[in-house]
């Protein structure tokens, strides 16, 4: 397929726009802008109208929204990851923290823990090869355990976590696809303290800032 037939196909959204004009900047709002199309009544105006209802009307949503929104306006840019989570947990209410962290991160873990400690929470950890089965265990070939004989366990992890009833859950650099299973699980509201990149010094966003230079590659 030609590069202008792949052009023709795609569907445009929010992630193609640079104008800005719902966050409130003096822009314009493209054709297929969805903030346009949902003030004009379109497709997507009933499910702003059911968001709209969650924020007013479902407690545990109002309460989350709004201290999200707060503690961005209070700290915004001037306190780091670990010390916004620190300040939400506090506005929801959690007293019990669970951290679901990468064994390979077991140091930074305990540094997380000691903080949230010092901080008044009291704090529970399960580490990704809880349990400690055996790849071969799940059907995955013998090869593969040559990075380590046993599988990570987001679903044990997230269960174990569940029954120490847990108030909001904290990730520490698991793995691609174990944390979407860690969410998935997860009886308590989740947020994420690192997001592993081993490449990147688990800086993600670094790659998407060399798009246009070393990392250019990932566009060919």
């Amino acid at each position: 397929m030609s590069t202008e037939n792949k052009t023709e196909t795609i569907c445009r959204s929010c992630i193609d726009c640079a104008a800005g004009a719902c966050d409130g900047k003096h822009g314009t709002y493209p054709s297929f802008c969805l903030t346009a199309d949902i003030k004009d009544g379109g497709e997507a105006a009933p499910l702003c109208d059911e968001s709209m209802d969650k924020y007013l009307n479902d407690p545990e949503d109002s309460l989350i929204a709004k201290a999200s929104a707060t503690v961005e306006f209070e700290n915004y840019c001037k306190m780091t990851r670990i010390e916004e989570i620190c300040e939400f947990a506090s506005k929801i209410g959690a007293a019990k923290l669970g951290i679901a962290t990468c064994v390979g991160l077991l140091r930074e873990a305990r540094t997380a823990a000691e903080i949230f400690r010092h901080k008044g929470f009291e704090v529970y950890g399960t580490a990704c090869k809880v349990g400690a089965i055996r790849k071969t265990d799940i059907g995955l070939d013998p090869e593969q355990e040559s990075l380590g004989p046993h599988i990570c366990n987001p679903i044990l992890q997230a269960k174990i976590l569940n029954e120490k009833k847990t108030d909001l859950n904290i990730v520490i650099g698991l793995c691609v696809g174990h944390d979407s299973l860690f969410y998935k699980y997860s009886n308590a509201l989740c947020t994420t303290l690192v997001t592993k990149d081993r490449v990147l010094g688990h800086n993600p966003a670094a790659a998407l800032y060399q798009a246009d230079g070393y990392y250019s590659k990932l566009l060919k």
